[in-house]
């Protein structure tokens, strides 16, 4: 198996859990996010380039509810009294 292989295999991978745990922070939608670049990275590497190109779409996607998400986050945390 060539290291490419395992890069794609982790990309994947990172993307699979971080996907599952999206419900219980907001940090695993950016984690998603990060493992859609790695999986376009591979696509890059592995000379897939629709594939990249739809990862690429993907982290954006992903990057954009993360921000959306966060700005829902702190918009609701109410002011702490001194």
């Amino acid at each position: 198996m060539s290291g490419v292989t395992l890069f794609g295999f982790a990309a994947v991978g990172t993307m699979f859990a971080t996907y599952w745990l999206e419900e219980r922070s907001a940090w695993f939608v950016l984690a998603f996010a990060v493992g859609c670049a790695a999986s376009a990275l591979y696509g890059v590497l592995a000379g897939a380039l629709p594939f990249a190109v739809v990862e690429t779409l993907w982290a954006g996607v992903a990057l954009q509810r993360f921000l959306r998400r966060r700005r829902a986050l702190t918009a609701v945390r109410p002011v702490r009294e001194a």
